[in-house]
């Protein structure tokens, strides 16, 4: 894993929360993205190297949803930028750690991504992430 990619914040109002976070940061939201795939809409902002990823459900059963429900608005995951995310994936696999998909799947951000179950990361998610070129 070469470095922290962004910090993941589960949101009710992404539009509230983003005005909160571009104030908070001095910066914009620089890009926004619905991902169907875990029903979602994202927002991204950035201050130097750093990057949050705000995540609102558009479906109640949502993960998003759910961990809303269950835990409240707040950090959901770190996701951790990989060259090769099926390599470290079968790394971690061999370590006994537990993911969440078998294949890395198209996430927000031009990004492939897996998650790793955070049972087995003292409570914390995981998210590998690796850029696609395209």
């Amino acid at each position: 894993m070469n470095k922290i990619e962004h910090i993941g914040i589960a949101v009710k109002d992404i539009t509230a929360a983003t005005t909160i976070y571009e104030a908070l940061l001095k910066t914009k939201v620089y890009k926004t993205e619905s991902v169907a795939s875990e029903h979602v809409t994202t927002a991204f902002l950035q201050t130097g190297p750093n990057k949050i990823e705000l995540l609102e459900a558009t479906s109640a059963d949502s993960a998003i949803a759910k961990f809303i429900e269950k835990k409240g608005e707040g950090i959901h995951h770190i996701a951790f930028d990989v060259i090769d995310i099926h390599a470290e994936m079968a790394r971690l696999k061999a370590e006994g750690f537990i993911l969440l998909n078998e294949e890395p799947k198209r996430g927000a951000d031009n990004k492939l991504v897996c998650f790793v179950h955070p049972k087995g990361t003292n409570g914390v998610l995981i998210e590998l992430c690796q850029s696609v070129n395209e």
